[in-house]
């Protein structure tokens, strides 16, 4: 729970650092990411108290203890209906989704698809490590086929989830891809995903140290290109973004594939919502309803 935070003076890294220090075994891709998603609101000037870090489990689904803001740790896989119900209830409030690609695209796959086709206006950031970290290594809905783990000892023979192409099938209107060895980079994603008025998904390539050797930092670094280093390309064209999130190997793209802002969101397709939060409005239900309502039973 953020603590102190009503503050008339201007946001700091300091306002926003956690009363609990990170458990992430050090190196961890993950603390690239909870620096950048502090960068951001400083940059935003959010006050953190208008902030709601929601997560589910796992390693990167701890990262609500390490911020100050209001936070909340749910179930695995259900963080996104927590936050979809957060959202409707006071559409006012900056909502960041934080969790792993177990989380998100295992168990909570239907969550996430059905969010982003929903269009909730949050940010959702998945914590890409390839591996079930907090379990001690298992294959994951993105480890490659071929990968060696604790579960899957003579390699992975499972197809892995494509996060990029799944976001933009399900019509998630802004979809992007960073990586946690690249701060000022990141941090600009992040930064973008909130300001974006509908859902916004954003992987991170955040390497596990400990149980993934396979995608390293120094296997990334060679590998990724930053769409905004090509000027011909197009965010806003879905079948050039669909093109470049099939690209793995020798070229991998981080940066932002599509956004579209024509589309509303779903609190603001909500003609009751466009009265003001829920949070708001008077929940207690009129008299003459309740009578009425009452005898119909009778």
């Amino acid at each position: 729970m953020a603590t102190g935070v009503q503050r008339a003076t201007q946001l700091t890294i300091a306002d926003l650092k956690g009363r609990v220090d990170p458990d992430w075994c050090p190196g961890c891709g993950d603390f690239g990411v909870l620096a950048a998603i502090q960068k951001a609101l400083v940059e935003l000037q959010i006050p953190n108290h208008n902030v709601v870090a929601i997560s589910g489990i796992g390693c990167s689904s701890n990262l609500p203890g390490f911020i100050n803001t209001y936070g909340m740790h749910t179930l695995h896989g259900r963080a996104l209906a927590v936050a979809t119900g957060l959202k409707l209830a006071n559409h006012e409030l900056t909502v960041l989704v934080t969790g792993g690609d177990g989380d998100g695209f295992g168990i909570g796959g239907n969550h996430f698809i059905h969010t982003m086709r929903r269009n909730v206006d949050l940010l959702y950031i998945a914590m890409d490590n390839q591996i079930y970290g907090l379990t001690t290594g298992q294959t994951s809905p993105t480890s490659r086929i071929g990968m060696k783990t604790k579960s899957m000892p003579f390699g992975n023979i499972e197809a892995p989830v494509n996060p990029i192409s799944l976001a933009l099938a399900a019509g998630a209107t802004f979809v992007a891809r960073g990586f946690s060895g690249d701060q000022k980079h990141l941090t600009d994603l992040i930064k973008q995903g909130i300001e974006h008025k509908g859902f916004s998904f954003l992987d991170v390539f955040s390497p596990c140290v400990t149980y993934n050797h396979d995608n390293t930092y120094q296997w990334y670094r060679p590998r990724i290109k930053k769409l905004e280093d090509d000027p011909a390309y197009d965010a806003t064209d879905w079948t050039a973004a669909i093109e470049k999130s099939l690209l793995w190997g020798d070229e991998i793209p981080i940066g932002k594939f599509f956004e579209r802002t024509d589309v509303p969101s779903l609190h603001a397709s909500e003609p009751v919502l466009n009265e003001g939060p829920l949070l708001h409005r008077d929940a207690r239900v009129p008299a003459e309803i309740t009578r009425g309502f009452i005898e119909e039973l009778m």
